[in-house]
């Protein structure tokens, strides 16, 4: 496999403070690959090593498999979109793509002819004379992305370009961007502390926490199957409850949850959980089921988890909504519950019972 870029052992400090501790990582030609965390963990930092505006302490950095680490960030073929994207308001459109160009001295025949071959596959054909004034706010996104890819680089670095964006433009350009790098085929490594931008836009995902990668993988895999607690908080909505670890039974961990009941989980990665170990249990909303007590949708099944509570309220949110329940430890439990089900009205005060597989309880040791 051909690997557009490469990280071996990164580091980076900062006086005392750790920013990035031996990360390692490839990216796979032509992927879209984002790296996702909180504010302060170090994601800024490591594009910025990769982009070469910081010296790291230790490791490597290949484009297309050659180390770039001495070369300065004007003669590395990656560029980068920022957050508050620097289009120069006193050029037009045409002029702020071409300007790459006409550093490097391009010919004006050869600069007119790709400006308009990369406006066009941008979906901007006819905007060439427009100010930068002039553009709503995802057509000026798009014209920083072309203003780099007229370059024809490597790997395109995107600094939370979609923050300064209104929610409605955000989940717009999500799609559009996804389709933007289909359409240029170039490797694109995007950073955000927004899980939504990240899952749906990416091929893969490199989840970071203080300076280290919990976990990479697809999107799919980081939301189904996390191997630390920090994940499996972070990436998607989750119940979260503490407990302690009673007994093992078929390869699964009974916990005394704080819940109020006692439940069947599947372990974590960061075992092993012998008797006796604090930990937290995480359900996501969707995989709980919800039917009014006595039900015959409440019938026993060895294979669930099962918790009675009463409805506290219920948040409509169209197709999808969601239903908070109080457990008789008064504790609030999320479900998802699809507004199109019939022959169910729940109201605030009504007793239910939830059911969900155990194997969806997923229990990772306790942090402090």
């Amino acid at each position: 496999m051909d690997y557009d870029l490469e990280c071996d052992g990164l580091r980076k400090n900062f006086g005392n403070l750790a920013a990035v501790k031996d990360v390692s990582f490839k990216i796979p030609s032509g992927s879209f690959f984002s790296i996702l965390g909180p504010s302060g963990c170090g994601k800024t930092t490591l594009m910025r090593i990769i982009a070469g505006f910081e010296t790291p302490d230790g490791g490597d950095v290949r484009i297309k498999g050659k180390s770039v680490l001495q070369a300065p960030p004007n003669k590395r073929n990656v560029k980068m979109v920022f957050q508050h994207l620097a289009l120069f308001p006193m050029m037009n459109v045409a002029e702020n793509i071409a300007y790459g160009l006409r550093c490097r001295g391009t010919g004006k025949a050869e600069i007119e002819q790709r400006v308009a071959d990369v406006l066009d596959r941008i979906s901007l054909p006819d905007v060439a004379e427009k100010e930068i004034h002039q553009l709503s706010g995802g057509q000026k996104q798009r014209i920083a992305i072309a203003r780099c890819m007229v370059l024809d680089p490597d790997v395109l670095l995107l600094d939370e370009p979609l923050g300064a964006l209104d929610l409605k433009l955000r989940e717009s350009m999500k799609i559009e961007l996804k389709l933007l790098q289909h359409q240029f085929g170039t490797t694109f490594v995007y950073i955000t502390h927004d899980q939504s931008e990240a899952l749906v836009m990416s091929d893969n995902v490199a989840v970071m926490k203080d300076g280290i990668f919990e976990q990479i993988g697809a999107p799919k895999d980081l939301y189904s199957q996390p191997r630390t607690a920090f994940v499996a908080g972070f990436v998607g909505d989750s119940n979260r409850w503490k407990g302690r670890v009673t007994e093992e039974r078929d390869g699964l961990l009974k916990v005394d949850a704080e819940v109020g009941a006692s439940l069947l989980c599947s372990a974590g990665d960061d075992g092993p959980h012998p008797v006796g170990t604090t930990v937290e249990v995480f359900v996501r909303p969707e995989f709980i089921s919800i039917a009014p007590e006595g039900s015959p949708d409440t019938a026993s099944d060895a294979s669930s988890n099962r918790l009675s509570g009463k409805v506290d309220s219920l948040l409509f949110n169209g197709a999808n909504s969601r239903v908070l329940v109080r457990s008789a430890a008064d504790r609030l439990i999320e479900v998802d519950f699809p507004s199109a089900v019939e022959g169910m009205a729940l109201d605030p005060g009504d007793s239910v019972q939830l059911t969900w597989p155990q194997a969806r309880s997923k229990c990772f040791r306790a942090t402090a």
